[in-house]
């Protein structure tokens, strides 16, 4: 007999072992068709799963999260299917599931995939889920599932399958005529998979090492519902519109150029964004008790070691020699922001002590994985550490949880997901100091009135952290904020303080950022805003032009009366139309255009566009100074 509680908690007795299928069928033939898989005692399984003793078991429909991450891993192999179908000399690598859709990576020496492909792909993989083949999974030795593919001529399946121990089973799932490796589960036929898209291809190394075979990735999403797909590609539409590598050529702000790979060259303009983002956080610091320090770019191996960077984090830290002693760039701020604690002596009145750095950092990034400013190799970040009791930490994580919130609706992001950060495999630390550190972390999110999501093995080396993911203006999420508790730093590099009670005790580190790494940042706001930046972020918030000739004084004249009030102002007096100058400015997306004439001139007037072609009509040059103070100043003060 063997006993099926579901989730409402009734139970379900059967004489014998029973597939997951089967259950679903005792219950109804309206779930069984629409069922795609299972969760057997918190285990995903595929339909076939044969239940053999007492269990736990929901269904798992397309109305569930994990029917959709089930559909799209399907859609994955859908994919590879097709592509064998159509080019036979091809040899697969991998597909697994990413956030909205999935990826498969071929080793194709013969060309390269064209959007002509894709369409062709795609058309295949229809007809394939169409025929409705039944797919099927079965166990098989390792040495076994080497010899397979092997013998079909995917070494890259078989050199996969040769890093999995000797020991151990591997599970093959079949469509057709198409056998791959995974660890599923499976949708149990293609004909579950209906709404499908493939998006792009890139080029992808071989297990991300560019010393290896460059492969070319094809991008695709699945979705339950043709709607979801349509909203979902719109998105993306609208990304492509907003990309800010794109947008940083076509407003002049930055620059890539391959003598310095993920380095920035920042143009004027650029660097005016710059500038306002961090003169902003720069008053942060100041509003918020934080003094700002400048610890140096190189230090020695010794303090790596001590911090535990150079055991958990040496592959991603340039390094240099230097009379025989090894040094590396800092990848972090926290070890300097140490040393300059420990430089004094600091009693229990001194803390909560809190030090801020807009820190320049190197890591040592694959050079597959840049992407313009979201991802580089040199950034700078609003970095801050906080040393502090335990009896602070609730409080200093609840009160940097208002100011993060502040700071990002100035911004113009106002949904915000929090996300607690949990211990990962590789770390320091015992875990005793693992849980208090989580616990502390869980019970100053509470004390904010913050609901949050728990992520299990993505915590720092150091310590558990706080996440604040942000919202853009077309749906995207974006992980800028965090916060982290770190009992393992201070006590590795010997930081103290004296007690109430004359004792040496060690203090707790907190590791806090808001925009996180300035770069990045500046990448999300040119995205969220299509490059149209808010009046006191634009780099050049008004240009006043000149109709003709007889007016170009008067224009120099309100160009410096606007300048000397601290706006950013530029004056274009081209022997140009003033319709070709106006055109020509609202392509670069300054938040005002003023145009004077001769008429202006003789009543002291300006006439005003904003951005978007409004026509604000005439006004005095103080009333139109009014009006850009109270948009500057629109922000909150901090």
């Amino acid at each position: 007999m063997v006993v099926v509680t579901l989730p409402d908690g009734s139970k379900r007795e059967f004489p014998e072992a029973v597939t997951v299928a089967g259950v679903a069928q005792s219950i109804g033939s309206g779930l069984a068709k629409a069922a795609l898989a299972g969760r057997v005692n918190d285990q995903l399984v595929d339909l076939s799963h044969l239940i053999t003793q007492d269990s736990n078991l929901a269904i798992i429909t397309d109305k569930d999260p994990e029917g959709l991450e089930v559909i799209r891993h399907s859609t994955a192999h859908l994919l590879a299917y097709a592509v064998k179908e159509l080019y036979p000399n091809v040899q697969v690598t991998i597909g697994p599931v990413i956030d909205n859709g999935f990826y498969y990576d071929f080793s194709y020496k013969e060309g390269s995939f064209t959007p002509e492909d894709l369409t062709k792909i795609e058309k295949r993989m229809a007809e394939l889920a169409k025929k409705d083949e039944v797919i099927t999974r079965k166990v098989v030795s390792r040495d076994e599932a080497v010899a397979y593919f092997k013998g079909l001529g995917e070494n890259y399946k078989a050199e996969l399958i040769e890093a999995i121990p000797a020991d151990q089973d591997v599970s093959l799932y079949t469509e057709g005529n198409f056998t791959d490796l995974c660890r599923g589960p499976h949708v149990p036929s293609t004909g579950k998979l209906k709404v499908f898209k493939l998006t792009k291809v890139a080029g992808a190394y071989w297990r991300g090492n560019s010393k290896n075979e460059m492969l070319q990735r094809i991008y695709g999403t699945a979705w339950t519902k043709k709607e979801d797909q349509e909203a979902y590609l719109h998105m993306l539409e609208e990304a492509e519109k907003r990309d800010h590598r794109k947008l940083g050529r076509q407003l002049d702000l930055f620059h890539f150029q391959e003598e310095a790979p993920g380095l920035i060259f920042w143009h004027p303009k650029g660097w005016t964004i710059w500038q306002q983002v961090e003169q902003y956080m720069r008053k942060v610091y100041q509003d918020h008790g934080y003094q700002e320090v400048k610890a140096p770019q190189i230090l020695d191996r010794a303090l790596w070691e001590k911090s535990g960077h150079w055991e958990n984090y040496k592959e991603n830290m340039f390094t240099t020699e230097s009379e025989n002693r090894t040094y590396a760039l800092k990848p972090m701020n926290c070890p300097g922001h140490v040393l300059i604690f420990n430089s004094g002596l600091h009693s229990y009145r001194d803390l909560p002590l809190r030090f801020g750095e807009f820190g320049q950092c190197v890591r040592n990034e694959p050079s597959g994985a840049l992407h313009g400013l979201m991802r580089v190799r040199g950034f700078t970040q609003d970095d801050g550490h906080i040393f502090c009791t335990e009896d602070q930490i609730q409080s200093e994580v609840a009160a940097f949880d208002q100011v993060v919130r502040s700071v990002y609706k100035d911004f113009g992001f106002t949904e915000v997901a929090v996300k607690l950060a949990l211990r990962p495999e590789k770390r320091v630390g015992e875990d005793a100091i693992w849980d208090k550190a989580e616990n502390a972390l869980r019970s100053a999110i509470s004390l904010s009135g913050t609901s949050w999501e728990e992520l299990p093995g993505e915590g720092a080396f150091y310590g558990p952290k706080i996440e604040y993911h942000l919202k853009d203006s077309i749906g995207r999420s974006w992980q800028c904020g965090t916060v982290q508790v770190d009992f393992s730093m201070p006590t590795r590099l010997g930081a103290e303080y004296v007690a109430e009670d004359n004792t040496r005790k060690t203090p707790v580190m907190l590791h806090r950022a808001i925009v996180g790494s300035l770069e990045r940042f500046i990448g999300i706001l040119i995205e969220n805003h299509a490059g149209a930046m808010p009046t006191w972020l634009a780099p050049t918030q008004v240009v006043v032009m000149n109709i003709s000739d007889n007016s170009a004084e008067y224009a120099k004249k309100v160009t410096q009366i606007l300048k000397k009030q601290g706006f950013r102002v530029h004056c274009d007096l081209r022997n140009e139309k003033i319709t070709y100058k106006i055109r020509d400015h609202a392509l670069q997306k300054h938040p005002y255009l003023v145009v004077v004439g001769d008429k202006e001139q003789e009543n002291n007037l300006v006439a005003v566009r904003a951005r978007g072609g409004i026509d604000l009509g005439v006004m005095t040059i103080e009333a139109f100074e009014k009006k850009l103070v109270e948009d500057v100043h629109h922000q909150a003060q901090h």
